[in-house]
């Protein structure tokens, strides 16, 4: 594995980031200064003297009509209406949809959060226009054919007789609305609630606080990322 890479895999920076420090000659492999495109063997020890960055993570509620990637003219941008500066959305929330999204300037955070081969909880509360039966659940829960694709096992939980609340553990284009439509329910309003151990909880929609202390160590942890 490149130098590069393991250091991006390792949770320690990206891997722009681990070439500078690389060129900079804070990096050293078997006690040997790295150099651009050194690999990385198993049993190597591999030893830096990183400087510590400190990165900022928000919890933001993401309101319905606001984009969070690539806007079209007239469209409104999340970096426009948020007022947090630097920072850029992780993962997508689609227009219409609203709830927790996680800014921050950490690059570190892309890949670990939202790689394919990632499996972490993501939780939505879903309203729907047509009456639920009990066999809803059961239903959502064991996977469905959204087009060719047959969505992973989920958690569902009945909320109401037009609501309900479910665990992903991934995250297809318009998942929850492809899954419902299936099923010949319609989505009113969708609302993401928690990204692993991130809770929305009373933020208001275009409210966002600061992510830090012990829930920020946790997060961390469970993306294998050393803060």
């Amino acid at each position: 594995m490149r130098i590069n890479k393991y250091l991006a895999h390792e949770g320690l920076c990206t891997r722009r980031e681990a070439d500078q420090h690389i060129s900079a000659g804070l990096v050293y492999i078997n006690g040997k200064r790295a150099t651009l495109g050194d690999q990385v063997a198993e049993g190597d020890k591999v030893e830096t003297s990183l400087p510590q960055k400190a990165y900022r993570y928000f919890a933001y509620h993401k309101p319905k009509g606001v984009v969070t990637h690539s806007p079209e003219p007239g469209q409104t941008d999340i970096q426009e209406v948020s007022g947090l500066h630097g920072v850029s959305p992780m993962g997508r929330l689609d227009k219409q949809s609203r709830g927790l999204i996680i800014l921050t300037d950490d690059g570190r955070i892309t890949e670990k959060l939202l790689g394919p081969e990632r499996a972490h909880e993501k939780e939505y509360e879903v309203v729907v226009k047509e009456h639920l039966p009990p066999s809803f659940k059961t239903r959502m829960e064991q996977g469905v054919d959204i087009g060719g694709y047959n969505t992973k096992p989920a958690k569902v939980k009945l909320l109401g007789d037009h609501k309900f609340s479910i665990i992903l553990t991934e995250g297809k284009k318009h998942q929850i609305r492809r899954m419902t439509d299936a099923w010949g329910y319609t989505v009113a309003d969708l609302k993401r609630v928690r990204i692993i151990n991130i809770k929305l909880g009373t933020l208001q929609s275009g409210q966002y606080r600061l992510i830090k202390g012990e829930e920020l160590k946790e997060f961390l942890k469970q993306l294998g990322i050393q803060k």
